[in-house]
């Protein structure tokens, strides 16, 4: 099917916007069936407010919490997103990733 550039009106701010071929194609091809009712710059600003995109750590939560670690393994000062108690082994990201994989599934 050929899509052609078609030009929208938003229903925020009422000015007009380009809803264009390839966005239509694209629609489509995700199973979109209905067209955008927000220009760019207000489909952005709604986004914003509802606390999704940006660098904030996913949808609208903060950053992670990090607590200072020593590896047990290599003994390199480290961060980790939990508070280490003491009677487990911590490790530095490079560690973490060489220590095998646990023998039984865990649910």
């Amino acid at each position: 099917m050929s899509y052609e550039d078609r030009t929208l009106t938003c229903q925020d701010c009422g000015q007009s916007f380009t809803f264009s071929a390839d966005d239509q194609a694209y629609h489509a091809e995700k199973g979109y069936t209905n067209e955008p009712k927000r220009c760019p710059d207000c489909r952005q600003a709604r986004r914003a407010e509802r606390g999704y995109g940006g660098n904030s750590g996913g949808y609208g939560r903060a950053p992670r919490e990090m607590h200072p670690a020593v590896c047990a393994q290599c003994g390199k000062d480290t961060e980790v997103p939990f508070l280490p108690r003491g009677d487990r082994p911590v490790y530095c990201s490079d560690c973490f990733r060489q220590q095998p994989a646990a023998s039984s599934p865990r649910y």
